[in-house]
């Protein structure tokens, strides 16, 4: 298995025995598929853009790191940073990594999601698999159900001793395990030559034989939610990411691809927010996208509100480096409505740093608003004073060794209660 590692919004260029051709190919009708959100293709080559995760196609897996510009650590580290942040949002529903297989193999993100699975599956399985009743039509050599009275008559004609019935049965094979076993012949199909082919395949061996099925997101609303299926829910949310990211012949000939992508804007405001609640004491309220009516039905929606007593602070997170530029115009318009419509104090625009600095809100500037007075064609003039402003908040996600900041949280809170 060849695995290139890159930096998001990075280049990679064809090379031979690399990154060859048909994965250019592939790739590119993967993001068509994708309407083009994940890259853009450029003359023997792709740019990325702000989707990290991993891609897997034809025995390459390439795997997309954040980064922020100059910051001068290696892709281990980001790989490292990058799985924490999705196992902090609960993206990725594991406790710790296999150490002994990390020390052996370069394991990547698709390794630990294909390891995870396979782990929920088989303490599943040492538990005992569940029964559920489902509904079958027949032929059966008792009669219990219903007798489909049409198929009868047409099937058993000369089987006189045979029913056809519409009936219930009790056993494994229903839904659930349905999803479970194709989500496990995904994962044989792709880690064949890698560690994890042989766990796969003996959990296959103890898994129960039930009917082969192409689940898509209909299939996952059907799922059964009760107590019976509660110790299922992790395996089937990866089953879920696997199966509904997993594209069979997109490539140009018959390998198979799977991509597990993240949007790192999307992925760096659940961060924070989780963030801020973990560090929440009780004496705030910490709210992600709450929404307001701006107009005719539109609506605004700040990444974070927090709220103390009267007092409203507003958070807008950015997944850039803004060391070296300043805010657009744009982003701070927006901030200014916020500050409006939620009446807050203080609002901040927060962004990745290489180092923590302290931030100061500074007040917008003062606005002249004309007044008209109905039914007079005077008017006057007056100054309002705003009363709320913006700061740029620029703090490090990680500690001096390298490592995710989990205070991250009380430092932005103790910004907005200075």
């Amino acid at each position: 298995m060849n695995i290139i590692q890159v930096f998001e919004h990075s280049f990679l260029a064809l090379e031979k025995g690399k990154f060859e051709q048909r994965h250019f190919v592939a790739l590119s009708k993967l993001n068509a598929l994708h309407k083009d959100k994940y890259f853009d293709l450029r003359h023997n080559g792709i740019k990325f853009k702000q989707y990290v995760g991993v891609i897997q196609v034809d025995g390459l897996t390439i795997e997309i790191l954040p980064k922020i510009d100059n910051d001068g650590k290696s892709e281990s580290v980001w790989q490292k940073a990058l799985i924490e942040m999705l196992k902090v949002t609960r993206k990725l529903k594991i406790q710790k990594v296999g150490e002994a297989n990390v020390n052996k193999q370069n394991i990547h993100l698709l390794d630990i999601y294909f390891e995870c699975f396979l782990s929920e599956v088989q303490s599943l399985i040492h538990q005992g698999l569940i029964k559920q009743y489902y509904k079958e039509t027949s032929n059966v050599k008792a009669l219990k159900g219903k007798l489909e009275f049409a198929g009868h008559v047409s099937k058993n004609l000369v089987h006189k001793e045979r029913f056809y019935t519409t009936h219930q049965v009790y056993d494994k094979d229903h839904l659930v395990h349905q999803i479970l076993s194709q989500a496990l012949d995904i994962i044989a199909s792709l880690t064949k030559g890698n560690y994890l082919y042989s766990k796969c395949k003996t959990i296959q061996l103890d898994f129960p034989e039930v009917k082969d099925i192409a689940a898509n997101e209909s299939t996952f609303n059907k799922v059964p939610q009760n107590r019976k299926t509660a110790p299922y829910e992790t395996a089937l949310a990866i089953a879920r990411l696997i199966i509904l990211n997993y594209a069979p012949n997109i490539s140009s000939g018959s390998e198979k691809m799977l991509a597990l992508l993240f949007d790192m804007n999307s992925l760096w405001e659940e961060y924070i927010l989780v963030r801020l609640k973990q560090a929440n004491d009780g004496s705030v309220t910490v709210i992600g996208q709450q929404s307001e009516t701006l107009w005719n039905g539109i609506t605004i929606r700040p990444d974070i509100v927090i709220k103390k007593e009267d007092e409203v602070f507003v958070i807008d997170t950015k997944w850039k480096n803004i060391d070296y530029s300043k805010p657009s115009t744009h982003d701070l318009r927006q901030m200014y409505v916020y500050n409006e419509y939620w009446g807050a104090a203080k609002a901040m625009l927060l962004y990745p740093s290489n180092k923590t600095e302290r931030i100061s809100f500074i007040k917008f500037e003062e606005t002249k608003i004309k007044k008209y007075i109905p039914n007079d064609n005077e008017q006057e003039s007056f100054e309002q004073q705003q009363q709320h402003g913006c700061s740029l908040g620029k703090i490090s996600i990680f500690t001096d060794n390298a490592i995710l900041n989990d205070k991250i949280g009380d430092t932005i809170l103790g910004w907005f209660m200075d």
